[in-house]
Parts: structure tokens; C-alpha cells; sequence
């Protein structure tokens, strides 16, 4: 029986329950989620699968060493000690991520320096030379987490983000994270039986990431490249059989439908969406979304609208009433879902949301909202003023 290890998958706030049912329907065992991480056990294999296969993980990191420490020198002389020659070669160039919570440690950019210092220093002693360090593009990454005086050092086993599925060449102004888009997806919970619109679809990321999980086509199948491949233990062949399996894949009745005011945004959208090899499961066209005319039969819309950064406030709050009333004009049997981090504007939908969780897309606090379409939507009702 393969040997089995534990790993923790890194994802966005908000998105750790999803994350989590994905790593237990991939059968993974031990799930525990915490902020912005889900901690799992399993092999080789399904640390590949989770590469390859997970929808909301931003990276998928492989513990190795866990020690105590109360200051700078103690971690480079306790991370010194460690044996980096059974992990790396020393022709190979390697880089450090660090995240720190911790009163002792207070600067993660110089608990990474030290790391790296102890790392160099071990080869050195051990062969006489050092390995360069890259941090653009390593073929060993690692990461150190502290919290308090607790240090984790892991393997990086993704290399480069997740969310970078490698389907986007060109992208509009403000593209939202694949991650992102797919955890909104999720957390919808639309199961692919019914139509999916984005009205306002900008480089087409919700559309692709609806696309990939409609049809279950893996996210990661499009990369190039993960960090394990630069590991002693990869298995070419272990990769190929994960790679080729089909069994996630499935056959979707509806439409996937998109739109955008900009021309721009659409010439994006469909070359994303070729690179993704969707385009002929994904309707697009330019088209405002105040001329949107979806199809009768039920459906969801999941679209990020603008937030306003380039707008006037008055503008901007026009902008999401003219919205609400498009919705339950046009939409009607569909729920709505908006992300949002203009929390004045959403208060002029003029629809009270039937759910609302708050996201983070960038650096902006999100809230991320359902409203329900259907005859007599509640409305907000007016204060009542007293006489």
C-alpha cells in the first residue's frame, strides 16, 4: 500500500468548505479546514490528483520538518540541521515563501532570508558549494510557516499558483482569480442542471471555470508544468495515468452564455476560451446587459459587475438600481448571484438578497450575494417614517 502523508492545501477566505468537500470527494482522509487552509492526509497519487484536479487550492504543500524556535538564530541553526541534500540537488535553484504569526517573528521576509542562509550554509559544508537561489522561477520551492514559536517547513508541490491555470494569454482590466471564480461557482451550488450566464463576462473567467467544471474537465490539465516534476520520487508514469484519467468527465444538456459591453473584453474572452478548448460549448457576443435576452428554461447568473474604482459615487449607484430592475424584468426563474465590494451600490439593487457570504477578490473585502428572481421578488421595503 502506498504511503500516506499529510499535506495542506492553501486557498482563499471564504473558500475552505468548498475546498474541503473537494478534497473528500477526491478521497482524501483527516480533512480539517482552517482560515485559508485545509489540512489532509493521502499518497503520491492524490497529492498529484489535487494538483491537477482541485478547483479552489491555490497550492498543495507536502510537510517535511517541524521544530521549535524562539529566535532568528535558533531557526537557522535548527533549519541548518535538517539534511536538504535528500530533497534537492545542489545544481538546483530553489526559493522560500514565508508566513508568519508570531510575536517573536515579526518580519516573514527575514525569517525566508534566514532559511534560505542555512540552507546555502548546509550545502557548502556538506559539498563545498552553495545552490543559487531563484525566485522567479525555481525548481525547488519551499515554505516556512511559524506560528508563534512553531515552524513548519513544507514542500511546495504545485511550483507555480494553481490559480494559474494557464488558459489566460490576455486578460481585461480587472480579471477576477480562477480561483476565485471557481469557489463562487461552487458556492452557488448550481450542479450543472440548468443554464449558466455571466452578462457581464470581462476575459471570460467565470465562463471558463463554469465550463471546465460543467463538462468535469480538470483545471490543471492546461499547465505546463507543477514543483513535484523537480522532486527525487516524481513518477512520470504515476502523472501520465492521473493525466489521462477520465472519469471525472461528464455530459452537460445547457447553455453556458456569456456577454460583455466591451468588444474588447469578448476578443479576450473567446481566446481564452479557445485555449481552454471550450469554444464550442460557450455562447458569447457583445452585448450590453441591459439588451440581455436569456433563455426561458431556469438557470443561475454568476457575474462580477464593476465596482466603481473608475466611476463617480452617484454613477456608480444609478449603475447597480438600472441593474436590479434588468434583472426582474429579464431574469425571471433565475438566481442572480453578484460580487461586490461596493456595499452602498448593492444597497440599490433594490432586491434583498436570499444569501450573502463575504469574499476577498484581490485585496478588496467582497460581499458575495443570491437574489432569487421570481414573481413578487421582496423587494426592500421603505422605512416608515413616523407621523
Amino acid at each position: 500500500m502506498a504511503d500516506k502523508f499529510e499535506m495542506i492545501a492553501k486557498t482563499l477566505q471564504g473558500l475552505e468548505g468548498v475546498l474541503a468537500d473537494e478534497l473528500n470527494a477526491l478521497g482524501a482522509e483527516d480533512v480539517t479546514a482552517t482560515r485559508k487552509t485545509v489540512t489532509f492526509k493521502g499518497d503520491k497519487e492524490l497529492m498529484y490528483k489535487a494538483n491537477i484536479q482541485l478547483r479552489t487550492a491555490l497550492r498543495i504543500l507536502k510537510p517535511i520538518y517541524t521544530f521549535k524556535a524562539r529566535t532568528e538564530d535558533e531557526l537557522y541553526g535548527q533549519a541548518k540541521k535538517f539534511d536538504w541534500t535528500s530533497i534537492m540537488e545542489v545544481s538546483h535553484k530553489f526559493a522560500v515563501d514565508s508566513v508568519v504569526d508570531s510575536d517573536t517573528f515579526n518580519h516573514s521576509r527575514y525569517v525566508a532570508l534566514k532559511l534560505k542562509d542555512a540552507i546555502a550554509d548546509h550545502f557548502r559544508e556538506k559539498l563545498g558549494k552553495r545552490p543559487f537561489v531563484d525566485p522567479q522561477n525555481p525548481q525547488i520551492r519551499i515554505h516556512v510557516h511559524i506560528v508563534d514559536d512553531e515552524c513548519t517547513i513544507s514542500l511546495d508541490s504545485s511550483g507555480e499558483s494553481l490559480h494559474r491555470r494557464g488558459y489566460r494569454s490576455t486578460q481585461d482590466a480587472s480579471p477576477i482569480n480562477e480561483v476565485l471564480a471557481a469557489g463562487m461557482i461552487l458556492l452557488s451550488g448550481w450542479n450543472r442542471d440548468s443554464n449558466f450566464i455571466d452578462p457581464m463576462c470581462g476575459s471570460g473567467t467565470l465562463l471558463i471555470e463554469a465550463g471546465l467544471y460543467a463538462h468535469g474537465i480538470p483545471p490543471g490539465i492546461f499547465r505546463k508544468n507543477f514543483g513535484f516534476e523537480n522532486w527525487f520520487d516524481f513518477d512520470e508514469s504515476l502523472l501520465q495515468q492521473v493525466y489521462n484519467d477520465d472519469s471525472m468527465e461528464c455530459e452537460f444538456k445547457h447553455s453556458i452564455i456569456g456577454g460583455d459591453i466591451s468588444k474588447r473584453a469578448i476578443e479576450i474572452s473567446t481566446e481564452n476560451i479557445r485555449n481552454a478548448g471550450l469554444q464550442r460549448k460557450i455562447d458569447i457576443k457583445v452585448q450590453s446587459i441591459f439588451d440581455f435576452d436569456p433563455p426561458q428554461s431556469k438557470g443561475i447568473v454568476i457575474t462580477n459587475p464593476p465596482y466603481g474604482e473608475r466611476l463617480k459615487r452617484d454613477q456608480i449607484e444609478t449603475f447597480y438600481k438600472q441593474l436590479g430592475d434588468c434583472f426582474k424584468q429579464r431574469f425571471n426563474g433565475y438566481d442572480a448571484w453578484l460580487i461586490s465590494s461596493n456595499i452602498d451600490a448593492l444597497k440599490n439593487f433594490g432586491l434583498r438578497p436570499s444569501k450573502t457570504m463575504t469574499l476577498t477578490n484581490g485585496t478588496l473585502e467582497c460581499k458575495y450575494q443570491r437574489y432569487s428572481m421570481f414573481q413578487g421578488s421582496p423587494k426592500v421595503k421603505p422605512k416608515k417614517t413616523k407621523v
